[in-house]
């Protein structure tokens, strides 16, 4: 297969990859989504293809958790939760970013909105669940398993 025909598959793969999740994966994860079909695909293709499509505006990068991008393949505005426990990063599409708030922005700073990313920080409702059960036991502080990370 020719050089192109092959980068095309993989750029294809990585993308389809990404629109069929919405656990707003990583690079990382995205590599292991993909191995099991495509065992040629390297993480640096991974990452160098994240790079290409947001440039193209194809996938956004919603946030950084614990150092690590997390990508999105939905680039409409919208708000985000992300669990501080089990680092999971969720979709809260019956919340809208109000145009007020770009405005007042545009306002306040005199300047131009051109992007508005509302993320909000806390316990998931797996997690919350957790923390209530073990109520401040002496596993408190430690990383809760919560399978709401894997959606």
């Amino acid at each position: 297969m020719e050089a192109s025909a092959k980068q095309f598959k993989k750029r294809n793969a990585i993308l389809t990859c990404l629109r069929s999740t919405k656990a707003h994966p990583s690079a990382v994860m995205v590599h292991e989504m993909l191995k099991a079909e495509h065992p040629d695909i390297s993480l640096a293709t991974v990452y160098r293809n994240l790079a290409w499509f947001k440039n193209q505006g194809l996938v956004t990068s919603v946030a950084t958790v614990r150092g690590i991008e997390r990508f999105d393949a939905n680039t409409e505005p919208h708000v985000h939760f992300i669990c501080a426990q089990c680092d999971a990063v969720l979709d809260l599409p019956e919340m809208e970013i109000p145009k007020s708030l770009s405005t007042q922005a545009e306002q306040a700073s005199g300047g131009q909105v051109l992007d508005c990313r509302l993320t909000f920080t806390g316990l998931c409702r797996n997690c919350a669940k957790v923390k209530e059960t073990l109520n401040k036991s002496p596993a408190a502080g430690q990383r809760i398993f919560c399978p709401q990370a894997s959606v």
